[in-house]
């Protein structure tokens, strides 16, 4: 990135920001939502109440001596930002710290009744069980009997949307064969993304997944079908080691997603059996490495990330925490080059995202200033809109 302009890295200390909602409102939301979904025991809650006062009203703590990954967060910055306060310390650390601590609060990590227990599980469990997912996986059935091309479209935009898959199976009704654009869609570069992908390829797709439930299974689905149509040969799903951002996928996660699809009815089970017989075999990779939870961009990853991703015949980092990873959590201006800030990426990398915070870059002119006088700066963070960018 070194011929892009730098950009003010985004902090959590102005009252009204987007970050400062989420340190001042969402995290003791969050604090309480775990509380009350487990029956923890007192020195567990007394764990969850000191963490409420802290990231309120306190300041930033190290881990216990005797954490683990204590050195592996020091070398991530917990050494020089402990003792300030959450807010002044960048946002995308300050947020990723906050989800460590509560895992040390919920005694994950420690011997005892509650490590490995993952504090989310509930509220992903509903997610996945929802009547909402049983009606977008029977929608595969419909899909089924169109063109490869145009299911491949249509599962492109369910992976897109995430949970608002149901956008992914609605297919252009003018009977031209040609597809309209998506609603909210600000840029849309899968023109470029599938002549990465050709039907007659043979390499390896990394999917940097985001969220559980009823986001993975579409991510899964499209996985399922370049495999089967011969888009790539493998593919390397890379997940969370851990519970974090209360709905990111882990391992344990990609297994829930798994069974839900091979105990559906109609074409979700095919999907399901199809999938879980490539991990059997090796062309679907599980991979969860340390750096998926790091407080920093992924520019700074390690040098064995930086070469399996760039191995990759593309890379496609999904959802808004990935995308602020990938082009850096700052100030951008929007209508700053995808591919400027992506540059020193060491292969062809996409990304699916849709707008969940401030930060965006490749948007053109017009575009932003269209969005800006309809809906001010609510379009960034709504969740309504969302972009497919490439830069091969």
């Amino acid at each position: 990135m070194s011929d892009t302009p730098s950009a003010p890295v985004l902090l959590g200390n102005e009252p009204g920001s987007f970050p400062h909602g989420v340190l001042a409102e969402r995290h003791p939301a969050i604090i309480r939502q775990v509380r009350e979904a487990f029956p923890y025991d007192p020195g567990r809650r007394r764990e969850l109440d000191a963490l409420l006062a802290s990231c309120t009203k306190g300041v930033i703590e190290p881990l216990p001596a005797g954490a683990h990954d204590r050195d592996r967060w020091a070398e991530w910055g917990m050494t020089e930002y402990a003792g300030r306060s959450w807010f002044d310390v960048p946002w995308l650390w300050s947020e990723s710290y906050f989800y460590r601590r509560l895992l040390e609060a919920t005694g994950h990590f420690a011997p005892g009744a509650w490590q490995g227990i993952d504090p989310f599980r509930p509220a992903k469990r509903a997610e996945l069980d929802a009547p909402e997912t049983d009606e977008e996986l029977a929608a595969l059935d419909g899909l089924a009997a169109r063109p490869a091309e145009e299911r491949a479209h249509a599962l492109l935009h369910g992976s897109l949307w995430g949970n608002r898959a149901d956008l992914g199976f609605r297919l252009s009704a003018t009977g031209t064969g040609r597809r309209t654009a998506a609603p909210g869609l600000v840029a849309d570069d899968s023109e470029t993304l599938w002549s990465l992908l050709p039907p007659s390829g043979s390499g390896t797709l990394c999917l940097v997944a985001d969220n559980a439930g009823r986001e993975l299974v579409p991510d899964l689905l499209l996985i399922g079908h370049l495999l089967a149509h011969g888009h790539i040969e493998r593919a390397v799903l890379h997940v969370k080691p851990h519970p974090y951002y209360v709905s990111d996928a882990t391992p344990a996660d990609v297994i829930d997603a798994l069974r839900r699809l091979t105990h559906a009815e109609g074409a979700a089970a095919d999907h399901g059996r199809r999938l879980w017989a490539a991990c059997a075999d090796g062309r679907l990779t599980i991979r969860a490495h340390p750096f998926s939870c790091a407080p920093l961009p992924y520019a700074d990853m390690p040098a064995d990330l930086r070469e399996e991703f760039a191995a990759a015949t593309v890379t496609v980092f999904k959802g808004d925490l990935n995308y602020r990873r990938l082009v850096g959590d700052r100030h951008w201006p929007p209508t700053t080059p995808f591919a400027d800030v992506t540059a020193w990426f060491p292969g062809p990398v996409a990304a699916l995202r849709t707008l969940k915070s401030d930060v965006v870059t490749g948007l053109g002119t017009g575009t932003v200033a269209g969005l800006d006088a309809a809906e001010g700066r609510h379009w960034r963070t709504s969740g309504t809109h969302a972009l497919i960018q490439v830069r091969p």
